[in-house]
């Protein structure tokens, strides 16, 4: 019997051992070999057995990061930010341009965010150098207050294949999909600052470690939002969550005219990856028309990607019932679709509620200019319709503007609209959804929905 189980003991504790399955260090937890500076001048040094990085007065982002390149991992460490006025993160398969910055050097890939300002987004992922924001936290606010300033966080980042995802202190927190970068380097970031009161803030780094075999990845909560950057697709977690696209890249199954029995011959594009208004006279109804869903819809999620062209007009309207008798476009509540600097009816309204993303003639979307990406790129709107009517309007991934459907504050705002000659507008319990031909050259694409009921 001995020589039996001895061997099978041997053998099960040199796989529990096995440097295969086992985590690797990449801090030492006394010097910074493997790691080098990058970018701007702040000061990184070990203390305590922590990588402490201190922002230095109108210096640049500046980079610790890792010699090796990094492909498929699961990434875990713990973080500790001092102030509310500080601003860190840690770089994933990044890359350095060394003419970058007039050629002070750029450090740019997907970035898991520390940011303990007011707005909560630690754990969002931030396209440094490059495409900015690609999940704020506004998509998963149960994750926003995870994180604790001035003390020891624990940080989980897992990239595999296509695939980001992060957690603070436990809490799933954001998930791309996003086919850029499959390997480059990891780095701690002390971000850069430009006022007195900002300088001299230490931002702490320890037990780092990496693990780069037999990774398997975790499934996330069904109602944490997924951000998938592969246009007109769905993932398996998002089919197995409820989503489906509405938009196959290719036909134009499922959608018809909104006066049509079937989809217009005329004023339309579907087949060459984007659902794509042709230009006409600039008027509703000049082309093709309006299209519709066939399906009708009462509680969803619904996303989508838009690309105007300049002095571009047109909407994505919900709650469309096809009852109303109009000439023009059918009538619904509306997720504006425009190029506010050059079309004339940013201008008309009341307090910039006919701008983009507002809820057309009703609510101004109240959004800033950075999360705004130009004419001519992929922007991303998003319309939430809860079981309680409460509705939610995202640009690009930030919150803004929300409202419950059917209140005393939402039929005030119509009394006062041009939708007031309408009979409980926008109170319908269920209804289509509608992209707009309003004579101008629009592209969507990535439309997907789910159903909350």
């Amino acid at each position: 019997m001995k020589k039996i189980i001895y061997p099978a003991i041997m053998l099960l504790a040199s796989t529990a051992f096995s440097p295969v399955n086992a985590q690797t260090k990449l801090f030492d937890g006394k010097t910074l070999k493997g790691w080098k500076k990058l970018a701007g001048n702040a000061d990184y040094k070990v203390e305590d057995g922590a990588i402490v990085g201190t922002t230095v007065l109108n210096s640049g982002n500046s980079f610790l990061v890792t010699e090796k390149e990094y492909g498929n991992f699961i990434l875990e460490l713990d973080a500790k930010i001092e102030s509310e006025l500080s601003n860190s993160g840690v770089q994933t398969r990044s890359h350095f341009d060394p003419e970058g910055n007039k050629g002070k050097g750029k450090v740019y890939g997907r970035q898991f965010e520390i940011d303990p300002s007011s707005r909560k987004w630690t754990g969002g992922i931030y396209d440094e150098g490059r495409r900015d924001w690609l999940y704020p936290l506004d998509l998963n606010p149960k994750a926003k207050d995870a994180f604790k300033v001035g003390e020891y966080n624990h940080i989980k980042i897992e990239c595999i294949g296509n695939e980001m995802k992060t957690w603070v202190n436990g809490v799933p927190a954001s998930d791309v999909v996003d086919t850029i970068d499959s390997k480059g380097f990891i780095a701690l970031q002390v971000h850069a600052v430009s006022e007195e009161k900002q300088a001299n803030k230490k931002v702490y780094f320890k037990n780092i470690n990496i693990k780069t075999t037999n990774l398997k990845a975790t499934r996330f909560p069904k109602d944490v939002y997924v951000v998938n950057l592969t246009p007109n697709s769905i993932t398996a977690a998002e089919k197995a969550n409820g989503w489906k696209l509405l938009y196959d890249g290719k036909t134009n199954t499922g959608w018809r005219g909104a006066t049509l029995k079937g989809f217009p011959d005329k004023g339309w594009e579907y087949a060459d990856g984007t659902m794509h208004v042709l230009p006409s006279a600039g008027q509703e109804e000049s082309g093709g028309g309006d299209i519709v869903t066939n399906d009708n819809y009462s509680a969803f999620d619904l996303s989508f990607e838009f690309k105007l062209t300049p002095g571009a007009n047109s909407g994505v309207k919900y709650f469309v019932t096809l009852s109303e008798v109009t000439k023009g476009s059918a009538i619904g509540l509306e997720y504006q679709v425009l190029d506010d600097k050059l079309h004339p009816d940013a201008k008309l309204g009341r307090d910039g509620d006919r701008t983009l993303a507002s809820l057309y003639d009703l609510i101004k979307a109240n959004k800033q200019e950075r999360f705004i990406h130009p004419i001519g790129a992929w922007n991303t709107g998003r319309v939430v319709v809860y079981p309680n009517n409460h509705v939610e309007h995202y640009l690009n991934g930030v919150k803004v503007l929300e409202y419950d459907r059917g209140s005393k504050a939402f039929r005030d705002l119509v009394a006062i609209s041009k939708y007031k000659i309408w009979k409980n507008f926008g109170e319908a319990p269920e209804g289509h959804l509608l992209l707009q031909d309003h004579g101008n050259e629009v592209f969507f694409r990535s439309i997907k929905v789910k159903n909350l009921k």
